[in-house]
């Protein structure tokens, strides 16, 4: 592969039908593209774990996703609330999710701890208006 290929992905807030959507699509695209199998599971945890928390904590939002031969970059950006303590939300166990979704499962306090540890780089910029989550990986 030569280049960039860009792709993009809607998340609707709440819709836990079709959490996950999109990181299975990322996935697709890295097999298809050959690309190391240690860096496509990467990828995928942490494309997961940043897509849930798009979908349970925020108005909705978009992946943007970047794959060239040397780098993939996965910008998540949302509408609002924000994260009011990005260094507390970074800390293993701590979570704001509701009962509901705890009961679904999700929401353990887990996602940005699990990006951070999966990726090579990772910009978390957060206000009220919303969040945008930047996550590299080296390939």
């Amino acid at each position: 592969m030569t280049g960039v290929l860009e792709r993009e992905f809607d998340i609707e807030q709440g819709n836990f039908t079709e959490a996950g959507e999109a990181s299975s699509k990322i996935k697709t695209i890295l097999k298809q593209l050959g690309i190391d199998m240690a860096v496509m599971r990467k990828v995928s945890i942490a494309s997961y774990e940043a897509e849930l928390n798009t979908v349970i904590h925020s108005y909705g939002g978009k992946l943007y996703a970047k794959i060239s031969p040397q780098k993939i970059e996965l910008i998540f950006q949302d509408t609002g609330p924000g994260i009011e303590d990005v260094e507390l939300a970074m800390q293993e166990g701590y979570s704001t999710a509701s009962d509901e979704v705890r009961n679904m499962g999700f929401g353990a306090g887990l996602g940005l701890s699990n990006i951070k540890k999966c990726s090579d780089d990772m910009k978390v910029e957060s206000s009220p208006a919303g969040t945008k989550l930047t996550i590299t990986f080296n390939v």
